[in-house]
C-alpha cells in the first residue's frame, strides 16, 4: 500500500493554478448541452461533463453553474447533461466521452426531499424543472446517474458531489425507507466524493486528473471522501468510543474488541483486520494531521440506534476545519475515509467566483418555459455562505460549514449593477441580499485562534457566544450603498433574519424595518416551548418578543404598517402534544393564521434526524442511560401536530376536538375568545376522502366565521399576489 500524504495546511488560491491548455477556446456563452453547441465552440470533446438533476440555469445560485464556470476558468472544456433520461445510458453518451471525469450531482436539493413531502407523498411539481414539471429526476439521483455514467463509459472516473452526496457521505438514516443506508459513495460506486461547497476540492481533482494522476492516489484533499481497504501504517487510529463512550451495547459485544487469541489463519477477515488496528486514547496536537477517528461500522450503526446517535455526535464534533480530524467507517470489506472539511474561501476567492461570466438566465434550449426556482432568485444576490446557527433540523451547517465566507462590498455592488443593466425583466427591485441567513455577513469569532479550536455546534445557542463579533455595521453600510444606486428602487431582504443576532444591533433592526421590508418579514422561531427549542438549538420566545418590539417601534417611526411572519415546525423531536397545544393557543392569542405548515422532515445526517432514529439526544454524550427524547412518529401524531398549527381550519376541528378531550382540555372547545376550536362543525367540512377538494360551502363559512374575505382561487389568487405563510391579524 502506498503511504498516504498528509493534508496540506495552506491551500492554494483556487484561481492560482496554471490554466489547462484548452483555455485557448475562450469562454462559452453557455456551457454546451449538445454536440451541436460543442461544434460551434470548436470542441472535439469535453474535458469534464457535469450531470445534474436540475435544469441548467447559468446563475451563481445553481451549483452546477458555479462548478462549471469555475472549471471553465481553469481552462477546462465543460459540458452539461441536465435532467437526463435515466432509463438507459444513451443520454449519458450525448456529449461523448469526457476526457477527464464525470461530475455527478442530484442538483440544488436532495432528490428525495425534492420529490417527496414530509408525509412521504410524491410531489406533483419540481421547482428546478421547466414549467415545474414533476418526474424529471429519479429517486436517489446521485446513485442512478453514476450507474448510468459508468454504463456509458466504464473507464471514466466519476466524482459525486452536491448536497445529496454531501449529506450522505457516511452511513445515514434514510427517512423514506426508515433504515440506515450505506454511504452514497459505496452505492454509487464512484471514485471520489466531494462534500460541502467543494470548489477547492474539485479544482484540485481536475488538475490532478489532467496531470494523469490515478484517482485512487488522490487521497489528501480536504472535503473529499474515498474508499480504501485499510488504514495506512503511518496513521494513528483513535477509537471514537474513547472520545465519547456510547455505553453498553445490545447484544453486549464490543465491536472494537481485538481478537488477539485467534490465529490469523483461523480468524475471519473482520477479526484479521481488528488485529492490526492501533487505538490511541490521547493524541498530541502535533500528530493531529496524521490522526484518524474510527467510527462504528455501517453494520454496527445500522443494527444499533444508540451507536448511530454516537456516530452522529462524533461527526458533528469533528466539523471545524481548524481542528477536525479524518474519519473512517468500515462498510463490509472496505473503509469509507472522510477527510476533514475544506478551508473556507477567502473574500478574494469568493469575489472572483461570483463574478465569473454567468449568463444569469436559463439555457436557451428551454425556450420560454418558466423555471420557478430561477424566477425566485433571478434578482437576488448572494453575499455570504455558511451558518453558525447550528439548528439541529437544518443541513446548512453540515454542508456549508459554520464559518461565514463573505464577498466584498464592491463585488456585491457590481453584481447589483449587472442585474440592473443586463438581466431581462428587472424593474428596479432587488429581491434579496442574503444567503443561508440574512444577517451573518462579516460576522465571525473575535479570535482566529479560538475559532480554529472551538468545537461548539453553535455560536448562538444557548446564548450568543461572548467571542462572537455581532457588529452589523458592515451589513448596514452595504444596504445603504445598494439602495442608493441609480435605477434601484428597492432592496428587499428575502433570506430569513436571525433575530437573536439582530437584537444585538438595534441600528440594524431600524435599517431593516424602515428600508428593506415589503410589508412582511419572515423569521423562524420554529417553536415556543423549551422542550422542542432545546432539541432544535433555537432561542427562547423572549428573543422574539425583543425583536418584535424593536421591529414594531421602527416600523411605526417610518409610518409603515408591517408584520412579522413567524415560521414553525410541527412534529419535531422533543415536541409533545402539550407543546403544540401551547403553540396553537399562542398563535390564536397573537392573531396568526398559518396558510401553510411545515412538518419535520428527517434529512440525512442532521442531528435532529439522529434524535428521530435513536430517541436519544446527541447534543450530549450518548449512552444507554442518557437523555431520552420524545419523538412524534407516525402519520396520526404528525397530522395532529400540523392541525394544531392550523387551528383555524374547520377541516382540522374534528381531530383537534378529539385530542383536546383526550388531553383533558375540553374546556378549550367552544366559541369563546380563550377557546381554541368551536364545538360545532360546518356542513361540508371535516374528514374527506384522500385528494378530495374543499366544497364551495367552505368559502361562505370562511367569510362568516373568520371575518376574512373569500379566498381568491386560481387566476384570481395569482392576481391577488402571493400570500404569506402566516397571515397576521389584529390581536384579539
Amino acid at each position: 500500500m502506498r503511504p498516504m500524504q498528509a493534508l496540506t495546511a495552506s491551500p492554494k488560491d483556487i484561481f492560482s493554478h496554471r490554466k489547462y491548455w484548452a483555455a485557448r477556446f475562450g469562454t462559452a456563452p453557455f456551457l454546451p448541452m449538445s454536440k451541436a453547441e460543442m461544434d460551434k465552440l470548436g470542441w472535439e470533446e469535453c474535458d469534464i461533463i457535469l450531470v445534474t438533476g436540475d435544469a441548467y440555469v447559468d446563475h451563481p445560485s445553481f451549483g452546477m453553474a458555479i462548478v462549471g464556470r469555475l472549471l471553465e476558468a481553469q481552462g477546462f472544456r465543460v459540458g452539461i447533461i441536465a435532467q437526463p433520461d435515466w432509463h438507459s445510458a444513451d443520454a449519458f453518451r450525448a456529449l461523448g466521452r469526457p476526457k477527464l471525469f464525470f461530475g455527478v450531482t442530484a442538483g440544488n436539493m436532495d432528490s428525495m426531499v425534492n420529490r417527496y413531502t414530509s408525509d412521504r407523498r410524491l410531489r406533483s411539481d419540481d421547482a428546478y424543472t421547466p414549467n415545474a414539471e414533476g418526474g424529471k429526476r429519479p429517486d436517489r439521483s446521485v446513485i442512478v446517474y453514476s450507474q448510468r455514467a459508468r454504463e456509458a463509459f466504464p473507464e471514466v472516473p466519476i466524482v459525486i458531489g452536491g448536497i445529496e452526496a454531501s449529506l450522505r457521505r457516511i452511513a445515514h438514516f434514510d427517512y423514506w425507507s426508515e433504515k440506515v443506508r450505506r454511504s452514497v459513495l459505496v452505492d454509487a460506486k464512484a471514485d471520489l466524493l466531494v462534500y460541502g461547497n467543494a470548489e477547492r476540492a474539485i479544482v484540485d481533482i481536475a488538475h490532478r486528473l489532467a496531470a494523469r494522476q490515478n484517482p485512487a492516489d488522490i487521497t489528501n484533499i480536504r472535503g473529499t471522501a474515498f474508499l480504501r481497504q485499510a488504514t495506512p501504517a503511518d496513521w494513528i487510529e483513535i477509537d471514537s468510543t474513547t472520545i465519547d463512550t456510547p455505553g453498553p451495547l445490545n447484544p453486549p459485544v464490543d465491536p472494537y474488541a481485538m481478537e488477539a487469541s485467534a490465529s490469523k489463519a483461523e480468524a475471519p477477515a473482520t477479526q484479521q483486520r481488528a488485529q492490526v488496528v492501533r487505538f490511541i486514547r490521547e493524541v498530541k496536537n502535533a500528530d493531529r494531521a496524521r490522526s484518524v477517528i474510527r467510527m462504528p461500522s455501517y453494520e454496527a450503526v445500522a443494527a444499533d440506534p444508540i451507536l448511530y446517535a454516537h456516530a452522529s455526535r462524533i461527526l458533528h464534533v469533528e466539523s471545524n476545519p481548524g481542528n477536525a480530524r479524518a474519519l473512517i467507517q468500515r462498510h463490509g470489506d472496505r473503509e469509507v475515509w472522510i477527510n476533514p472539511p475544506p478551508i473556507p474561501l477567502t473574500m478574494k476567492e469568493m469575489d472572483a467566483l461570483y463574478e465569473l461570466p454567468y449568463a444569469r438566465v436559463p439555457h436557451p434550449a428551454y425556450g420560454k418555459a418558466k423555471i420557478p426556482a430561477y424566477e425566485m432568485i433571478r434578482f437576488s444576490v448572494t453575499i455570504q455562505r455558511g451558518c453558525f446557527g447550528g439548528c439541529t433540523f437544518c443541513s446548512i451547517t453540515e454542508h456549508e460549514g459554520r464559518i461565514i465566507q463573505n464577498r466584498s462590498e464592491d463585488s456585491i455592488i457590481r453584481e447589483v449593477e449587472h442585474i440592473r443593466d443586463h438581466v431581462p425583466g428587472f424593474t428596479g427591485v432587488i429581491s434579496d441580499l442574503g444567503g443561508p441567513t440574512a444577517n451573518m455577513y462579516r460576522l465571525a469569532c473575535k479570535s482566529r485562534e479560538i475559532e480554529s479550536s472551538c468545537r461548539r455546534p453553535s455560536c448562538v445557542y444557548p446564548g450568543v457566544c461572548p467571542n462572537l463579533n455581532t457588529d452589523h455595521s458592515s451589513l448596514i453600510k452595504l444596504y445603504r450603498r445598494a439602495r442608493a444606486l441609480p435605477g434601484v428602487k428597492k432592496v428587499l431582504i428575502g433570506s430569513g433574519v436571525r433575530y437573536d443576532l439582530a437584537v444585538e444591533s438595534p441600528e440594524y433592526v431600524k435599517e431593516l424595518a424602515q428600508h428593506h421590508v415589503g410589508g412582511y418579514l419572515k423569521i423562524a422561531p420554529e417553536a415556543i416551548g423549551e422542550g422542542p427549542l432545546s432539541k432544535m438549538m433555537k432561542p427562547g420566545v423572549g428573543s422574539y418578543y425583543k425583536f418584535k418590539e424593536l421591529f414594531d417601534k421602527y416600523s411605526k417611526e417610518a409610518g409603515k404598517e408591517q408584520y412579522l411572519i413567524p415560521y414553525f415546525i410541527a412534529a419535531h423531536p422533543g415536541t409533545t402534544d402539550e407543546d403544540m397545544l401551547e403553540l396553537a393557543l399562542w398563535l390564536k392569542q397573537n392573531g396568526f393564521r398559518a396558510d401553510q405548515v411545515q412538518a419535520f422532515l428527517p434529512s440525512p445526517m442532521a442531528t435532529a434526524t439522529a434524535m428521530y432514529h435513536s430517541g436519544k439526544n446527541p447534543l450530549r454524550k450518548v449512552t444507554r442511560d442518557s437523555e431520552d427524547v420524545i419523538i412524534p412518529k407516525g402519520l396520526r401524531v404528525r397530522r395532529l401536530h400540523k392541525a394544531f398549527l392550523r387551528y383555524h381550519d374547520p377541516e382540522n376541528w374534528p381531530v383537534l376536538r378529539e385530542a383536546l378531550r383526550r388531553m383533558g382540555r375540553a374546556d378549550l372547545i367552544g366559541s369563546g375568545k380563550r377557546q381554541l376550536v368551536p364545538s360545532f362543525q360546518p356542513a361540508g367540512t371535516g374528514l374527506r376522502p384522500e385528494g378530495a377538494r374543499k366544497p364551495a360551502k367552505y368559502q361562505s363559512f370562511r367569510t362568516q366565521h373568520t371575518g376574512l374575505p373569500p379566498a381568491p382561487q386560481g387566476r384570481d389568487r395569482k392576481a391577488a399576489g402571493a400570500k404569506p405563510k402566516a397571515r397576521p391579524a389584529k390581536p384579539r
